[in-house]
């Protein structure tokens, strides 16, 4: 089984809600027809207007939606009923073939097929310090970063996904999307961005320890991140259960 990713712009005159309600409704019909074995949209819907303070863009055209879809091959002959089913609320769509690795898996609140996640999930779209390796970026990343990541933030999920290959003509050459799911106070309060509820000394230590890894292995001129609402709409099984 593979993992693809897809980002999406929202279409001249649709509202991100409207393409919400195309994604969850009939595009994962049509992708569950297609046979794909797992689908997860985010979406940088109104739910998340409040984290606009955190979201970062680099490039003309971020991504407004991601559709994160487990296939049993992702060559275009297969590939392709998905991409026409995407293609139908985009005004731009790219694709990207991962390997995904799930450090911390979301077990404290999983949410039924379909319904919101709790609180907000942020998409960072990585590219590799230039004068890094391959080896040596994987390496800081998800060797020595991840420990970082996870004793300096409040997140209750974390995804990396590598990317191996840029399935079309176009896209933004991204070395990695990840996912991070935060509770809703974090979209507006630092403290509890990092961990540190009531602890001004903890946060300023987490922030600088955070920012610092980052700069380690990552681009930060070209890193882009968008806050998204997370929606399961059919777990791959084993992944994730529901509540």
């Amino acid at each position: 089984m593979e993992k693809v990713v897809y980002t999406l712009t929202h279409q001249p005159g649709v509202t991100t809600d409207e393409m919400r309600d195309r994604l969850c409704g009939e595009v994962t019909g049509r992708l569950l027809d297609a046979g794909v074995h797992g689908v997860q949209v985010n979406v940088a819907d109104a739910a998340v207007a409040p984290a606009a303070g955190l979201r970062i863009t680099t490039s003309e055209r971020p991504a407004d939606a991601v559709v994160s879809v487990w296939v049993d091959s992702a060559t275009i002959r297969f590939r392709r009923p998905v991409d026409d089913a995407i293609a139908t609320v985009a005004d731009a769509a790219a694709a990207y073939l991962v390997t995904e690795s799930t450090p911390l898996p979301n077990t404290r609140f999983p949410a039924e097929p379909g319904a919101r996640s709790t609180g907000f999930a942020q998409l960072a779209f990585l590219r590799r310090r230039e004068d890094l390796p391959e080896t040596e970026w994987l390496d800081i990343w998800l060797n020595d970063h991840t420990g970082v990541a996870l004793d300096t933030q409040s997140t209750f999920l974390y995804v990396q996904n590598v990317v191996v290959r840029i399935l079309t003509a176009g896209a933004a050459p991204w070395d990695a999307i990840v996912e991070e799911a935060f509770p809703a106070d974090a979209m507006t309060d630092p403290h509890a961005f990092f961990d540190a509820v009531g602890d001004d000394e903890r946060l300023d230590r987490h922030r600088q320890r955070m920012l610092h890894s980052v700069g380690r292995f990552v681009d930060l001129a070209s890193i882009e991140v968008i806050p998204t609402s997370r929606y399961v709409m059919r777990p791959v099984p084993g992944a994730e259960a529901s509540a």
